[in-house]
């Protein structure tokens, strides 16, 4: 059971880092495009990260 909660655990993390990253990468204008906020990158990366 710990290897599996650990396993989802660093999935979880890297799909957050990687949203985080390519949103981050995003000019205001294409966040804007796409209707995202640069204040919401994170929160939007959290909800990715949990599927």
């Amino acid at each position: 059971m710990k290897l599996s909660f650990i396993t989802r655990f660093l999935e979880e993390r890297r799909r957050y880092w990687n949203v985080l990253h390519e949103l981050s990468t995003y000019t205001d204008r294409e966040l804007q495009d796409i209707g995202i906020d640069r204040a919401d990158i994170h929160h939007i990366a959290r909800q990715a990260a949990r599927g």
